[in-house]
């Protein structure tokens, strides 16, 4: 069974181009557009990963970090945060909410990105 990556990102080329490389990559993904589809397809879902922008239409990343890890039933989904925010109290926050990881899409390239994908599901 492949593993199953959720991604939550409004950036239809961002969330494409994370898809198409993941499913190389042999993971099996889903995908949400914003933050009340993220949190319905989580408990739906049930992915081994979530991997979360912050900015989304709605509800932001945040709360919808707060709430997978309030619910028991997604509480044990490791959540990756992609996002633009780099600010030192944005990172803090994230890994303070519960994040395993927290990248800022800039820094990273997709190969690195996976591979922190890859060490999350260890």
């Amino acid at each position: 069974m492949p593993q199953k990556i959720l991604i939550i990102e409004d950036d239809k080329f961002l969330r494409e181009l994370m898809a198409r490389k993941l499913k190389e990559e042999g993971f099996a993904i889903d995908e949400a557009v914003d933050g009340e589809e993220g949190l319905r397809k989580s408990k739906e879902g049930k992915p081994n990963l979530i991997l979360l922008d912050l900015i989304l239409p709605g509800i932001d990343g945040f709360e919808v970090l707060a709430k997978i890890k309030q619910d028991p039933e997604t509480k044990s989904i490791p959540v990756i945060i992609l996002s633009n925010l780099g600010q030192k109290e944005d990172i803090e926050k994230g890994i303070k909410l519960g994040a395993v990881d927290y990248l800022v899409k800039a820094h990273f390239t997709p190969g690195e990105i996976i591979e922190k994908i890859r060490n999350a599901l260890r």
